[in-house]
């Protein structure tokens, strides 16, 4: 046995991954924008909200955190590379908390604050701590890399479905804008304590009794960096089809409530907020199982499948109503979540999981720009009655994304 694995033995490598699960169910209050915005903007679905604002002040605070979430990915990811995870997600816990503590100070003429806080602080720190543990724990698990990707990225998910119940009942007693209050003090609690139990292994460590597999199905046993990273073409090519392949789930989560509440949706107003709690539900367990999915089917055919799904669900929900509208949602959720479970790991397959923290933020950067253009889009379009095309184009994106997919292979061996 080696040195490594003897000195790796003595942390429990489950540690790290309970951790981790409690930082991102924190942050899976990213996907709950669709509770706060019900309350925020006065709508005629929504007449006693707070804000008489239009949908697009609300969702470009939605957009901003998902696109900032993608820079701080990349600045956390670079300095846990060059320290260690612990100071990244105290810092991020700190940046995200009181970003959301400040939102209580949002006025109707100050939208501008909201974006600020919700939107860039809050992006910011989510950004730092997301990237972070999912490197970590896939440096634990080399040998489950899919597996523990979708645990961590599941935790996510579920957090929406604990923290959109949680904000519906404390925004009944408080208000939703110290509901966020409350919420930033939460985040910056289970932040800090849990950053004590995040560590790397020891260098160049493996789990007793598993032998690295010899190079197949895309998988690339060296460490690239992340200089060397965007000379591939496999970089820019991911990076894109991440924003395409994403764009249904980008264009949903923040307006599934809302557009559970149009008149002729068939849907009460009790079933409309159901709409949050499934996409998030689904968006859970799609990370899950489809992280699992990828270590046996492979992360390109999972992709493949994943494309065709979320393509034919977006365009399907503009055409139905009542409750097979939820079943619509569920499976765009269901889709968009194994988007998050997989992409890590095929990131981590390409170029190793040395400098993966980095790496994969500069692919989420893909996903950012998706994430302000599908969810500014359906805002926009929502305004007009015009969900069917906004789903549309969502529907347009995942086939584009397919045939990028369809197309990649493994980047070449480092000479």
């Amino acid at each position: 046995m080696s040195n490594s694995t003897v000195a790796a033995t003595k942390h429990n490598r489950w540690l790290p991954v309970i951790a981790s699960i409690a930082i991102q169910m924190c942050l899976g209050t990213a996907y709950i924008w669709g509770v706060f915005q019900s309350y925020l903007i006065i709508t005629k679905a929504t007449p006693n909200a707070l804000f008489n604002w239009p949908a697009t002040h609300g969702t470009l605070a939605y957009a901003l955190l998902l696109f900032v979430l993608t820079f701080g990915s990349t600045v956390g990811g670079r300095i846990q590379d060059k320290l260690t995870p612990r100071p990244v997600i105290i810092a991020a816990g700190i940046v995200m908390g009181i970003g959301f503590f400040l939102v209580r100070f949002t006025t109707e003429a100050t939208p501008w604050f909201l974006w600020l806080t919700y939107g860039v602080l809050g992006g910011f720190g989510m950004g730092m701590a997301y990237t972070t543990t999912i490197a970590t724990c896939q440096k634990w698990f080399p040998d489950k890399r899919g597996l523990v990707t979708g645990i961590i990225v599941s935790a996510l998910g579920f957090g929406g479905v604990v923290f959109s119940l949680f904000a519906e009942a404390v925004i009944k007693d408080i208000g939703v804008l110290d509901t966020f209050s409350v919420l930033g003090v939460i985040f910056v609690v289970i932040t800090v304590l849990g950053s004590f139990f995040i560590k790397n292994p020891p260098e160049g460590f493996k789990p007793e009794g598993w032998t690295p597999p010899a190079p197949k199905d895309g998988i690339i046993t060296q460490n690239f960096t992340p200089l060397e990273v965007l000379k591939t073409s496999q970089f820019y090519m991911i990076t894109f089809a991440f924003m395409c392949a994403t764009a249904a789930g980008s264009m949903m989560i923040p307006m599934a409530k809302v557009l559970g509440l149009q008149p002729d949706s068939g849907l009460t107003k009790s079933a409309a907020l159901a709409g949050v709690t499934i996409i998030s539900a689904c968006n859970s367990f799609g990370r899950l199982f489809w992280g699992w999915a990828s270590d046996k089917l492979g992360r390109k055919k999972t992709l493949l499948v994943l494309l065709v799904i979320a393509g034919a669900s977006i365009v399907g929900v503009a055409f139905v109503k009542a409750y097979l509208m939820l079943v619509f949602i569920a499976i765009i959720g269901f889709s968009y979540g194994g988007f998050l479970g997989v992409f890590p790991s095929m990131a981590a397959d390409f170029w190793g999981t040395k400098n993966i923290a980095t790496i994969y933020g500069m692919v989420l950067l893909g996903f950012g720009i998706g994430a302000v253009a599908s969810s500014y889009t359906v805002a926009y379009l929502s305004a007009e009655k015009a969900f069917s095309t906004a789903f549309t184009i969502a529907g347009i994106a995942a086939v584009i994304g397919f045939i990028i997919i369809s197309l990649l292979k493994a980047p070449k061996i480092k000479k």
